[in-house]
């Protein structure tokens, strides 16, 4: 989707082809600018495809949408087996749009207003246990400094290989350390990290910047890779303030930080476990649920109340196993 990382243009091409022309969607995407790049690429991909499918029920723009056809349009995504979820996010996407034909005087009145969508189903998230992130910490093999070797190819392969530890790790201890978002990771800059007072600056959703505390074990992880392995990964055309850079010494993304969960978690895995099991941890432990949502930078207690869901689950569970009489 060509210009919408930067809420430029749609792709002509593709516009055409979706039949979505009326739909006003190179305006939409610049009025997505303040979101974070994946929001704007789900909810722009969210629209053409409801434009789309208007479209073949002769329903050509914003103007010809009632609030009938957005609940048949739900229906049917429903009947086509979408999870819960994902309708969720469709239909928040739709009330975003026409919300915005509202505001622009394209719409008289907001045919998604009161739009309801599905509940998400009370599916918690996955959490890995203390000892499973234990194991995913620990190093793959013995250390060895990325500078280290007695020359020659075979030295240059040992060093890159020592520094992609490093990496690794630092990677895995910022994740659960901080309870970033993978996004936030990607994104990190050396200016967002202070090792002396230990905290990490990143850019959450929203655009709202966040400081998290990290304790002395990330730290030094983030030390070792930043003073001995990234030297060794950067190259000439690496982007000078990211932190973090994959194997092509360009800025490591989601698909690089999931495979990296992949070769190191004893169970399957996904990034965000990593800020689940975070979160539930510090509540498993005795912190309060508003620091947490500071953390994690949630802007509503109510999306950080669903680890309380799991440290419940958890208390249940073990009370079971372990009280004489359960």
């Amino acid at each position: 989707m060509a210009g919408v990382a930067d809420g430029g243009s749609w792709a002509g091409a593709e516009r055409h082809e979706a039949g979505i022309d009326g739909w006003r969607l190179d305006d939409f995407a610049r009025s997505l600018r303040s979101r974070a790049e994946a929001t704007r690429r789900a909810y722009l991909g969210d629209v053409a495809a409801f434009g789309e499918w208007a479209g073949r029920a002769g329903r050509d723009g914003p103007g010809r949408v009632d609030r009938i056809l957005l609940r048949r349009y739900l229906a049917y995504l429903s009947t086509r087996g979408y999870a819960r979820a994902s309708v969720a996010r469709k239909a928040a996407a739709l009330r975003a749009y026409f919300s915005w034909c509202r505001r622009r005087g394209l719409l008289d009145d907001d045919p998604s207003r009161r739009l309801s969508s599905p509940a998400s189903g009370g599916r918690l998230p996955t959490v890995l246990s203390v000892r499973e992130v234990e194991v995913l910490l620990e190093a793959p093999g013995e250390r060895s400094s990325p500078a280290g070797g007695t020359g020659g190819r075979s030295a240059s392969r040992a060093a890159f290989a020592a520094a992609y530890v490093l990496r690794d790790d630092a990677v895995l201890e910022l994740l659960y350390a901080a309870g970033l978002r993978v996004s936030e990771l990607c994104g990190l800059d050396l200016d967002g990290v202070d090792l002396r007072a230990r905290t990490v600056t990143v850019m959450g959703k929203g655009s709202k910047e966040r400081c998290v505390p990290v304790h002395a074990r990330c730290a030094e992880a983030l030390r070792r890779w930043l003073e001995d392995g990234r030297p060794v990964v950067a190259g000439p055309k690496s982007p000078a303030q990211a932190v973090f850079l994959n194997r092509r010494a360009s800025r490591l993304g989601p698909r690089d930080v999931r495979r990296i969960v992949d070769r190191r978690s004893p169970v399957p895995a996904h990034p965000h476990a990593l800020r689940h099991s975070m979160a539930t941890h510090l509540l498993d432990g005795g912190a309060d649920l508003r620091v947490v949502q500071e953390l994690l930078g949630h802007a509503s207690l109510q999306t950080t109340q669903i680890y309380t869901h799991v440290s419940r689950e958890r208390l249940v569970e073990v009370y079971a196993r372990a009280h004489p009489r359960a």
